[in-house]
């Protein structure tokens, strides 16, 4: 936590991790709509093998000084929210090829009163009751802003699998704080074994349910140029930031921050897309950047 000085008997505490977590947010909003227009150009297991290769590439030489220095001597606790965040992937990534992006933003939300539920369960640390309340505000604002009562909500199979996603992220904050809390782990290399864990099951899958011939890199510009967005500021540096976040504030307040992304994301759709929002869609907005508001200011942990 950063503190400015403002006279020699005041001072301002600025909320820095919170802040950190709305700026991932505000990347992770823009990746669903640019994950479902790579998927034209590749299969799912073949993007997050590359999307997750990159990163542990670009992260690699920091862990190699890391561990010669001695830095990393509990670094098997990021074997298990690996395995996890692989499940997470693999579901969602899938998930998105197979339903709308408004849609998979709203229920992959849902994690945000799962991890609430979950946290207590696996931390056995008690959720304030202003901060369930706040969680349940922002899932209300994120159905209205993705799913504007224009229609029931229907599930098709890309929705459950985007709902397992939500399941998993819920479990992965949760077991990741339990799990690395006191540990002689870095975050660096918590973020690249967790990355590296991913890419090599990805790879994994793909080489024994897809033909050979089939598994080839995209040679296509806006392929890459989406990839390389991704890697750098919807992986590298949201998920370095989500993991520095778990191991100082409640996993609950972690989900509820990074699940303004649909804000984030309808925001994008205005300004990049040229699109426009009806007034349920306004209201769901406020709502999330009221919930956020005041959690990112909150005092407790």
């Amino acid at each position: 936590m950063a503190i400015l000085t403002t006279t020699p008997n005041s001072k301002i505490k600025l909320p820095i991790t919170e802040i950190m977590l709305l700026m991932a947010a505000v990347f992770w909003g823009t990746s669903y709509g640019l994950t479902k227009e790579s998927l034209f150009f590749t299969s799912v297991l073949i993007f997050i093998t590359i999307r997750f290769s990159l990163t542990f590439i670009c992260m690699l030489p920091i862990v190699c000084k890391e561990f010669r220095s001695g830095l990393n001597k509990n670094w098997k606790v990021a074997i298990p929210s690996g395995l996890i965040l692989s499940g997470i992937f693999l579901c969602e990534v899938y998930g998105v090829s197979k339903t709308s992006a408004s849609k998979a933003a709203f229920l992959i939300s849902l994690s945000i009163i799962l991890t609430a539920f979950i946290e207590p369960l696996i931390n056995k640390s008690a959720i304030p009751a202003s901060l369930l309340l706040l969680a349940l505000c922002s899932i209300l604002g994120v159905y209205f802003l993705t799913n504007p009562l224009s229609s029931a909500l229907s599930l098709n199979i890309g929705d459950y699998f985007i709902l397992l996603a939500a399941v998993l992220r819920a479990v992965m904050v949760t077991v990741t704080k339990r799990l690395s809390e006191g540990k002689d782990i870095t975050t660096p290399t918590l973020t690249a074994i967790q990355s590296f864990i991913v890419a090599i099951s990805a790879m994994t899958l793909c080489l024994f349910t897809q033909p050979w011939q089939a598994i080839t890199l995209p040679m296509n510009t806006q392929f890459w140029v989406i990839m390389f967005y991704l890697v750098f500021c919807c992986t590298l540096f949201a998920f370095y930031i989500q993991n520095y976040a778990i191991r100082r504030i409640s996993p609950t307040k972690v989900s509820l921050l990074m699940g303004s992304e649909p804000l984030f994301g309808a925001v994008f759709a205005i300004v990049w897309l040229n699109e426009s929002l009806t007034t349920v869609q306004v209201f769901g907005g406020i709502l999330i950047f009221t919930s956020v508001l005041i959690t990112s200011i909150k005092t407790n942990k």
